[in-house]
């Protein structure tokens, strides 16, 4: 039984999908059979970097090979395709991804692709057809491809610099309106209150600021721990919170520019644009004013709801790697896997 993998790694969590290759009919996905999860990544270049990009890889492999562990006749892996956070295309960074996902998964390189989650995000949205994808997580980025193969990026240059219209960004911006109610730059709402709560903080407590500041600069916040915080902001803007409104309509407006610059790249005219992450899924507020904030900085553009997703655009590319009639000799069986 010939598997490809589809790998969706992003900041908070790993997603591996499991699909049968197809055997004598040309390139393309079969089946899908199982999925599994695991930790999230972070940039290569970090010094933890490595070590959470292979575990990540192997621990969501393990999950996803779990209900097969019996199969008969037994599981192959014959290709696989990571997209990463972080992983920037033809750079070392890359050449690194490849090398540790090819060890990781135990396969010779040449059935392994490595790249950005962006671009996995754009092929499982369209295919090999044009379009835009716009992606709000922990992080953000949106990328596109026009009808010759063209593609071009905006945004995704980390959260210390280009953040807006993330999730993080959203639960940092509230965080900072929070201290200026605090300290009396600006009159105090339900927003502060909210937050604090959510943190654990006592909003009537003197000292919560003190507490607030120490906390945000621990190893274990990050980016993730403001990103928790984004769905409060969404809860107050629903309620009708203005400096909360204020904040989803900034970052909802930077989404809306990334798409537009990516439209300019490629000459796009009227293109169509597909919103994924967790931020833009589970953040009404933001999603809707999204939506009218692309009509302004792009106009004649279309929502559409992707074809598929990130692990499906990486199962794409897998399936591009698993030339039927290839040697299943250079991969372990899948229900050997070790880590």
């Amino acid at each position: 039984m010939r598997l490809i993998a589809g790998f969706d790694a992003g900041q908070t969590h790993t997603s591996c999908r499991l699909a049968l290759a197809r055997e004598g009919q040309g390139p393309g996905v079969g089946p899908v059979i199982s999925q599994g999860e695991g930790p999230g990544v972070c940039h290569l270049a970090a010094p933890e970097g490595p070590g959470r990009f292979g575990a990540a890889l192997r621990e969501s492999l393990e999950r996803a090979l779990a209900p097969l562990a019996n199969a008969t006749p037994a599981a192959v892996l014959v290709a696989a395709a990571v997209g990463a956070s972080g992983i920037e295309q033809g750079t070392p960074v890359q050449a690194q991804g490849h090398h540790l996902a090819a060890n990781a998964l135990g396969l010779a390189p040449e059935r392994v692709v490595v790249t950005g989650d962006e671009r996995t995000a754009l092929r499982g949205a369209f295919g090999d057809g044009a379009g835009i994808v716009v992606i709000s997580g922990t992080g953000t980025i949106a990328v596109g491809r026009d009808g010759h193969g063209r593609e071009h990026r905006c945004g995704g240059w980390g959260w210390l610099l280009d953040g807006a219209g993330s999730a993080m960004d959203i639960g940092r911006d509230g965080l900072t309106l929070s201290l200026h109610m605090a300290d009396g730059r600006a009159p105090d709402t339900p927003l502060r209150r909210a937050l604090w709560e959510a943190l654990d903080l006592d909003p009537d407590d003197p000292g919560a600021p003190q507490r607030l500041k120490a906390l945000v600069v621990a190893a274990s916040f990050g980016p993730a721990g403001f990103a928790r915080l984004a769905p409060v902001l969404d809860q107050q803007a629903a309620a009708g919170e203005a400096e909360a409104i204020a904040v989803m309509e900034r970052n909802a407006e930077a989404l809306a520019v990334m798409a537009a610059g990516v439209a300019r790249g490629l000459d796009l005219v009227g293109p169509a644009v597909c919103t994924m992450g967790g931020a833009l899924d589970h953040l009404a507020q933001l999603r809707r004013r999204f939506a009218g904030s692309l009509e302004r900085a792009l106009p004649g553009s279309r929502l559409v709801t992707a074809t598929g997703d990130a692990c499906q655009g990486a199962l794409a590319m897998a399936a591009d790697l698993s030339a039927p009639g290839c040697s299943s000799s250079l991969h372990p069986p899948c229900n050997t896997f070790r880590p």
